[in-house]
């Protein structure tokens, strides 16, 4: 019985490697940065996201990336900045 469990386990591990392919290098990338934007706006952090939401529909991104959004030293005033892609 130790025979056979061990000759089936090395036959479904050998299997395996049956499935695997090769790897294939990634596409190359065709995005282009459009530049970025950034907004200090009194609110919450999801008017700071707004406004770059906004500042990338006026610029015609088709997509942007906010790097960051952070509090400033005054409460309630919320800076972020964000990179604008065309692709």
């Amino acid at each position: 019985m130790r025979r056979l469990t061990a000759l089936l386990l090395v036959s479904l591990l050998s299997g395996c490697s049956v499935l695997q392919g090769t790897p294939e290098p990634a596409p190359p990338v065709t995005d282009q940065r459009l530049g970025t934007v950034s907004a200090m706006v009194r609110g919450s952090p999801d008017d700071a996201e707004d406004a770059i939401e906004a500042q990338a529909v006026a610029a015609k991104a088709d997509y942007y990336v906010i790097t960051m959004i952070d509090e400033t030293i005054i409460t309630g005033q919320w800076y972020a900045q964000g990179i604008l892609y065309r692709k």
